[in-house]
């Protein structure tokens, strides 16, 4: 099938504006905590591999979750299930950063639920999971209703 769109048109046509906004902040989310994982990789493995590879995880779930996302209706498999595995990531390494702070000598993306992020990490999945449960459906704007032709 052959895609007929221009450069930079939208990829659904009918994307909410919540849904773009979701977009560009899980976009946003993913290049930081690439970058983020990237460099502390590159120069600190070794002080806390099992934090930083954590990182990168991240990272990669919000590249997965972000395409997703992007794609609207034909990508709404993906971003339910990058979202959801985010959701469990995030509580679960917030809870064991927590409750055993020595096994996270350097903080992930997710320790603390986000802390390092003020939070965000833990509210943007459920948002998101909020905007997919509202279906492709609610996504796209109504159908316009046919002009009514004048009475006889």
């Amino acid at each position: 099938m052959r895609d007929d769109r221009g450069l930079g048109a939208p990829a659904e046509q009918g994307a909410s504006g919540p849904g773009r906004v979701l977009v560009a902040v899980y976009g946003t989310f993913a290049l930081a905590a690439g970058a983020r994982a990237a460099v502390q990789l590159a120069t600190r493995f070794d002080e806390a591999p099992v934090a930083y590879l954590l990182s990168a995880f991240a990272a990669a779930v919000y590249v997965v979750a972000t395409v997703g996302l992007a794609r609207g209706a034909r990508g709404r498999r993906l971003a339910l299930i990058a979202i959801t595995v985010e959701l469990v990531g995030v509580l679960a390494v917030g809870t064991l950063s927590l409750a055993d702070p020595a096994a996270f000598p350097d903080e992930t993306v997710w320790s603390a639920y986000g802390r390092g992020y003020y939070f965000v990490p833990l509210v943007l999945p459920v948002l998101g999971l909020l905007l997919l449960r509202r279906g492709p459906a609610a996504q796209k704007s109504p159908p316009k209703s046919p002009p009514k032709s004048p009475p006889p």
